[in-house]
């Protein structure tokens, strides 16, 4: 039930109290000092109602301690609660360090990039210089995200609830958006299809991965094989776009890691911005006063 710690406050309101039993001290009539070994013989008789008081007293320590676990309960749960659920916002700044290496990787394979001339070789494996042959990507991107929504309705427990899985949704297509629109400024590569000079990095990818990442955050505990589809369903997005000539090899990389360290960084941020986490782990605190023949009790409980 957590750590408890009580203070007892006890005021004298008539005559010096009277303990019974074995080795207890007795008060001394002549000199009111207390004899130190008494013997059965000089124990004092209990009256009916001296004994039926010390029951009285025995009985209302009861539903002290009733009330004290009854509040530590929930309290407990109720971190409980909370660490099961914050356990999706714990990443570590080494989840980011792979998905920024793959980016810097694949800028490596652009048109002005040191090892551009070898994406070409990799554009031959998938497409034959042929036009677009589908578009089910344009379609499929959106899948992981609508399915982030749809297990839930399902009956497969999500991590976070409607309200919360939609902010952490929209920071991290926020996060994914401006970083795809901003490299694709600054890198100005050329699409395989067309003069457009926005390929890299594939935004289909990012927005595919992104949501793949979601899905595994939200469902891992409640259903892994559900959790790690959205990341059959990315992929395949990835590989239509080089097949339908859309994108280069490296451009799909790079969006895949930026879609991927887009939900992470949501994730992280997220309890940091819209929640008081610090509150969460307050320490409960209850105070029970109770009143007994000659004082009061007043009973603290700080469950932490």
């Amino acid at each position: 039930f957590g750590k408890c710690a009580s203070a007892h406050f006890h005021a004298q309101i008539r005559g010096p109290p009277y303990f019974f039993g074995r080795g207890a001290l007795l008060p001394n009539a002549a000199t009111k000092e207390p004899k130190a070994h008494a013997t059965p013989s000089e124990w004092p008789t209990q009256s009916t109602s001296a004994k039926m008081r010390n029951r009285l007293k025995a009985a209302r320590t009861v539903p002290v301690a009733l009330a004290l676990a009854v509040v530590a309960m929930p309290a407990q749960a109720r971190r409980d609660s909370v660490a099961a659920t914050y356990d999706t916002h714990r990443v570590k700044a080494i989840e980011f360090v792979i998905p920024v290496a793959a980016v810097g990787a694949a800028a490596l394979f652009t048109g002005d990039g040191c090892l551009g001339d070898l994406r070409k070789d990799a554009q031959c494996a998938f497409n034959d210089g042929g036009g677009r042959k589908t578009y089910a990507d344009d379609y499929l991107q959106y899948t992981p995200m609508v399915a982030a929504y749809a297990l839930d309705l399902c009956g497969i427990d999500a991590a976070h609830n409607f309200k919360d899985r939609t902010i952490i949704l929209a920071m991290a297509y926020a996060t994914m958006g401006l970083t795809v629109n901003g490299i694709k400024l600054a890198a100005n590569e050329r699409r395989p299809d067309s003069p457009a000079r926005n390929s890299f990095p594939s935004g289909h990818t990012a927005t595919a991965f992104m949501g793949a990442e979601l899905m595994r955050r939200e469902f891992k505990d409640s259903s892994p094989v559900a959790a790690y589809s959205g990341y059959a369903v990315a992929t395949a997005v990835g590989v239509l776009r080089v097949c339908n000539n859309r994108h280069w090899v490296n451009d799909v990389v790079a969006g895949a890691a930026i879609g991927i360290a887009s939900t992470k960084l949501a994730y992280w941020l997220y309890p940091r911005i819209f929640t008081k986490h610090k509150g969460q782990d307050a320490p409960a605190v209850v105070a029970l006063p109770s009143c007994q023949d000659g004082g009061c009790t007043l009973t603290a409980c700080i469950a932490f």
